[in-house]
């Protein structure tokens, strides 16, 4: 099964406010920060995907996204696509996300990955209870072949200059913590945080805060409690879809 590209939560391993399990479940996590799935609970045939998706990503129409024409292609593209409202749709019920303004690149990435069709046959692939749930990858071809398509090595500008913190119901994006002074976001992966706000200390700053949950909380919270193995990997694959609701 092909490995996982996944892009970490920095501090779990040092959130000092948590009570002493959840100090060494936290520190079991950073173990395996970098380590791959190497099995999945539950495998879907690429033949399958290819069947359950009716449409193919369009952005041959659009140019392949660089980090030298990432700034330039979503200000433009977030002018033409002002939509502020995604549906995320899961065999556990729907998440509303609304989606601010004053983060104008992220919120124009995450609209132009769902009117891709990107989101399709992804998963929540990281669970933490009382703390996050992450989506936005899966280990099917079809997700590769839609981020090589999009343009899989770009990054997103970090977008923190309102000084948003991290509270129950806000979306991020995720990102890799080394080698990445500029905090700079990884495109296809976001993450829903859910407490507590003594958490936040290593995320406060860091993780550019694009939106939050208006409505679905509770399946959030349902997610997050889905059984997993030691890595925070949910030992049933919660498969995702997204659309624009404005």
């Amino acid at each position: 099964m092909k490995r996982l590209s996944i892009y970490l939560l920095l501090g779990f391993a040092v959130l000092t406010a948590c009570e002493d399990n959840k100090k060494a479940a936290a520190g079991k996590t950073e173990a395996h920060s970098s380590e791959a799935k190497k099995t999945d609970s539950v495998p879907v045939p690429d033949e399958k995907v290819k069947k359950e998706d009716p449409t193919e990503i369009t952005s041959s129409t659009y140019p392949k996204i660089t980090n030298e024409n990432a700034v330039e292609f979503l200000t433009q593209y977030g002018k033409e696509n002002p939509e502020t409202k995604v549906r995320i749709s899961t065999t556990h019920g729907d998440i509303d996300i609304e989606l601010y303004q004053d983060t104008p690149l992220h919120r124009a990435n995450f609209i132009y990955l769902v009117k891709q069709n990107y989101f399709f046959g992804t998963f929540f692939h990281r669970v933490v209870p009382n703390f996050i749930i992450q989506a936005g990858n899966s280990d099917n071809r079809t997700t590769t072949k839609k981020r090589a398509q999009i343009g899989k090595d770009y990054l997103l500008p970090a977008e923190l200059s309102n000084g948003r913190k991290h509270t129950r119901g806000t979306v991020s994006g995720a990102k890799e913590y080394r080698e990445n002074p500029d905090k700079r976001t990884a495109p296809f992966e976001f993450f829903i945080f859910l407490g507590p706000t003594s958490a936040t200390g290593h995320l406060n700053g860091n993780y550019t805060i694009f939106g939050r949950v208006v409505k679905g909380m509770d399946v959030v919270d349902k997610i997050a409690n889905m059984p997993a193995d030691e890595g925070d990997w949910p030992l049933e694959n919660i498969y995702i879809d997204a659309k624009v609701m404005n």
